[in-house]
């Protein structure tokens, strides 16, 4: 059983996690090199907490377990006794080996090492361990205290063991699971991809302005945000990174490829929201691009996004990345997506996604557009996912 909890990371990522796993009863120690980061995270959490006694949903005792669950620590020693070590950190393959081969030396030879890292390889990081059978990938979505879904990533040197407690554990905390294979960028991060990249396309081709794929994807398909309003969200560094390294680890496969607009923007440093500009402006009185109302234009510009979106689901199941009901779960509860992938190939048609797929494939020729073999068997076979 997990009672204590390690958190390495004290930003926005591993202070969510933090909250969750005090709330869930774990004792935490929440570790940053950084003393100014951690009086942050607690003044943050404090009025996060505040905020949900003031909408009724903890009483204030509840509140002060839930933060006197927290230590606030910026000695790697802390951690000594911790069950289960969670890093939220940098994404960088090196420094989180050499963190982990740090903490080695300090914690227990039962301690659980996990990474919420969303798109490198946990083998690899699992590969700095003198024991790398307990280590595991487990990613949160942010905001973490929010996100259903975790993503339970089992390297090809984890034990049954270990990813049994890790399952039990996450699972105790409330969440959501999702199995998956140790692939690059996982279920979400994978099968996201074309939300932001066909979005791009589109844009670059010239067919439709930001303003207006937003609109289309959010008043047809029903998504909260839309996709170069998300990436503004996220960051366009960090969007953009987690595309190139998922290109990469992929051997330049073309569906991933990585846009120049995205790229430029990076290099400029209009990350989105945190910096006041990137696709949109966020400063006072700056003008933003218009949305052009066309139903038609709408419609296509979401069928396409979407295809594109159902490929890459069908593609996760093809090569046994999870199960269908999981890369579903992720998609709906990971990201917010209004309909699990699958069950929207299902409503469109399977001969729908082919079709268009094909039609797409006819019209560039590129490999990008290329029908994942799941659909074309399916669609001989009048199969459904579900």
């Amino acid at each position: 059983m997990i009672k204590n909890v390690g958190i390495i990371g004290s930003g926005t990522m591993g202070s969510g996690i933090a909250q969750v796993a005090a709330t869930a009863g774990c004792n935490v120690c929440l570790y940053d090199t950084n003393p100014e980061a951690l009086q942050k995270a607690e003044q943050a959490l404090i009025k996060i907490l505040n905020r949900l006694i003031e909408k009724g949903r903890i009483t204030s005792e509840e509140k002060e377990r839930i933060h006197g669950n927290i230590k606030y620590v910026n000695a790697l020693d802390a951690l000594s006794d911790s069950d289960l070590v969670i890093e939220a950190i940098i994404e960088d393959l090196k420094i989180k080996q050499e963190l982990f081969q740090k903490l080695q030396k300090i914690v227990s030879k039962k301690t659980i090492f996990a990474s919420n890292t969303s798109s490198l390889s946990i083998a690899s990081i699992a590969s700095a361990l003198k024991s790398p059978k307990r280590c595991i990938g487990i990613h949160f979505f942010n905001p973490a205290p929010l996100m259903r879904l975790v993503e339970i990533v089992p390297a090809v040197q984890t034990s049954d063991k270990t990813k049994n407690i890790a399952i039990e554990t996450i699972e105790s905390w409330g969440k959501t699971i999702a199995v998956v294979k140790d692939t690059p960028g996982f279920i979400v991060n994978r099968v996201a991809r074309p939300f932001y990249g066909e979005a791009l396309r589109i844009y670059e081709e010239g067919i439709a302005n930001v303003a207006t794929i937003d609109w289309a994807m959010k008043s047809i398909g029903g998504f909260r945000m839309g996709p170069f309003e998300l990436m503004d969200f996220i960051g366009n560094d960090i969007n953009y990174t987690v595309t190139e390294t998922v290109f990469e680890a992929f051997y330049y496969d073309p569906r991933y490829t990585p846009s120049f607009t995205q790229k430029r923007l990076a290099e400029a440093g209009y990350f989105g929201r945190k910096t006041g500009k990137g696709y949109y402006n966020y400063k006072e009185g700056a003008t933003n691009p218009e949305v052009h109302e066309n139903v038609g234009l709408a419609q296509k510009i979401f069928d396409r996004i979407l295809v594109m979106l159902i490929n890459e689901a069908a593609d996760a199941l093809f090569w046994n990345i999870a199960s269908a009901d999981d890369i579903d779960n992720a998609m709906t509860k990971g990201v917010n997506y209004p309909k699990g992938l699958l069950a929207w190939a299902d409503e469109k048609g399977i001969e729908w996604c082919v079709n268009k797929l094909d039609g797409l494939y006819d019209e560039y020729r590129e490999d990008r557009y290329r029908c994942s073999p799941m659909l074309r068997r399916m669609n001989k076979e009048q199969k459904t996912f579900f």
